[in-house]
């Protein structure tokens, strides 16, 4: 098999075969016209993911940007004001799983960050796999050691098929999920460890980390914010649009607590221990640390450089502004300073790529997983309609209603938000309809608050949702093998989860589907504000076609023309 690399290159090659063999019939005249029809391909692709950075804060805090991170994505780039991770559970571990394979979860297998397997009723955690652990860490049966689950493969492994494995795949994240997820079947993923704070593989990539790792968990990097507090970066006038702590309807009536600068980062024992790198999710410095291990990737693995001449991946997920967003919301003050002290974190990293690499030689993509609704008491204060929604609360009237129906016990097995599951092998003995109790159990639903949509599993399966958008995103999400069997989705502004403070996402509202879809790299990429609607799927076929390989083996998305050159 051919290995992959530049026209340029090729018609080098030829011209030395010509000279060597002296042969008179030897012409290069076709191999301009060829040279220019297929650009020199990118020597790195960076996949920059921000976890829980919806759109609208990417706009709405532009002025304040400095000049070289997501100042210099949005002057330099081709960026999507209507992009969305388009199906209807956003949250981590779908969307990341979204990026780099071009697929829906009805393809890709990843339904959730967990879910309820409906032929045992075990919980299952997106990545984990009991047989890998993490090198030289704790690993508990649930956590994230490979990409088992995942079902369709993702651009990196395209990529490693076409090169032969010569081309690198490595991807970085603060939490498993975030590095698994992006680095496919035959990626390398190093994820946060929050008890240690280094940054570990598993078992299912290598039995021992490289010298370079090494060499880095020996530095012991995360210390150095032992002590430290997080206060805010910029002027005070400049936080004056965010929702004010001190207010009822504010961040602090959802948090219990008033304004939360300085934000210390310690420990009761007066030294770094395990509470003290958990502490290091919220807040900048985790991601100052990924994105310092990711440097560290770079120059371990050559990254960029290549010997075979052939593209590497990097993909490196920040996870600390969805932390940051679930505590206080994006409306808040905290979620406003951190995305400005991001914006200086990529600002050093995109310099440090250049003068690595050359950002001339490098494609940047930068996207997120999810967006994220307001704390719901800042949207009540707002006069919207928003309240938190623990459906499991209501299982057991549910279920007294079906007995009261259909005679029979526990027809409900499990409740998997946004899903309910129930007891087919009981419905089956009792010679009931499934489509009698899907309904009966959809209507309870409906007439439940807070409840906006039930989708059926023979709706799903026969693809009789309403042709709606709503319809459309939950379709996409419904695995037949994986999924509940009625499915349900809130009112706007409210949300699946419990408790008094902060907000979460995972809904089909734009709130939680308008994300950031950038790409940047001069050779490849016209700069601009594109306002065609555009999906994150849309990213893997798209690097498909610039990196000359297939696209991968689930994608739906489309290639986004209108923004190469």
């Amino acid at each position: 098999m051919r290995t992959p690399t530049t026209w340029h290159a090729m018609r080098r090659t030829v011209l030395h075969l010509c000279i060597t063999t002296a042969a008179a019939s030897c012409t290069l005249t076709a191999l301009p016209l060829m040279a220019a029809e297929k650009p020199a391909q990118p020597k790195l692709v960076v996949v920059l993911v921000v976890d829980g950075l919806p759109q609208e804060q990417v706009v709405r805090y532009r002025d304040q940007f400095g000049q070289g991170g997501l100042r210099r994505l949005l002057d330099q780039g081709a960026w999507f004001s209507d992009a969305h991770q388009a199906h209807g559970v956003t949250v981590t571990a779908v969307g990341h799983s979204a990026i780099l394979t071009g697929a829906y979860p009805y393809q890709h297998g990843i339904i959730g960050n967990n879910w309820i397997d409906p032929k045992t009723l075990a919980s299952v955690y997106c990545t984990e796999d009991r047989n890998n652990t993490y090198i030289g860490e704790e690993t508990k049966p649930s956590d994230g050691t490979s990409p088992a689950n995942l079902k369709v493969s993702t651009l990196g492994d395209e990529l490693r098929y076409a090169t032969g494995k010569q081309s690198k795949v490595i991807t970085v994240s603060g939490k498993d999920r975030g590095a698994i997820l992006l680095a496919g079947k035959t990626g390398t993923a190093y994820m946060y460890m929050d008890k240690t704070g280094n940054f570990a593989s598993s078992t299912y990539y290598m039995q021992n980390h490289p010298q370079w790792v090494q060499s880095y968990q020996a530095s012991k990097p995360q210390d150095r914010f032992y002590g430290k507090e997080w206060r805010p970066l910029l002027a005070d006038y400049a936080y004056v649009n965010d929702v004010r702590d001190d207010l009822p309807s504010g961040t602090a009536a959802s948090t219990g607590k008033q304004d939360r600068f300085p934000f210390p980062y310690y420990s009761e024992n007066g030294k770094p221990d395990a509470d003290y790198y958990n502490k290091l999710k919220t807040g900048p410095y985790l991601d100052e640390l990924t994105l310092d291990f990711a440097r560290a990737a770079i120059e371990g693995e050559q990254l960029g450089k290549n010997p075979a001449a052939v593209p590497d991946v990097l993909g490196v997920s920040l996870s600390s502004h969805d932390y940051v967003n679930h505590a206080y919301g994006p409306e808040s003050k905290m979620s406003h300073d951190h995305l400005q002290r991001l914006d200086r974190l990529l600002a050093n990293f995109f310099s440090y790529l250049d003068k690595r690499v050359g950002l001339d030689n490098t494609l940047v993509v930068f996207t997120a997983d999810h967006g994220f609704p307001n704390v719901p008491e800042f949207s009540q204060a707002n006069k919207f309609d928003a309240k938190r929604l623990d459906f499991k609360n209501n299982l057991t009237a549910l279920n007294k209603q079906l007995a009261e129906q259909f005679g029979v016990e526990q027809l409900v097995s499990k409740w998997s938000a946004p899903s309910i599951l129930l007891n087919y092998a009981l419905i089956d003995k009792k010679n009931l309809k499934h489509e009698d109790v899907e309904n009966a159990v959809a209507r309870f639903a409906m007439n439940t608050d807070g409840i906006a949509h039930a989708f059926t599993r023979t709706q799903l399966e026969n693809g009789n949702v309403p042709a709606t958008r709503i319809g459309k995103l939950m379709q996409r999400s419904w695995h037949r093998q994986l999924s509940g069997d009625v499915v349900l989705v809130t009112k706007p502004y409210w949300y699946f989860g419990s408790g008094n403070s902060g907000t979460s996402h995972g809904s089909p509202y734009t709130y939680d589907t308008n994300v950031p879809l950038m790409l940047m790299g001069k050779s490849w990429i016209k700069p601009g504000n594109y306002p065609q609607y555009a999906e994150v799927m849309d990213i893997a076929p798209t690097l498909a076609h610039l990196l000359h390989v297939r696209p991968p083996s689930g994608s739906e998305g489309r290639i986004l023309a209108e923004t190469l050159r």
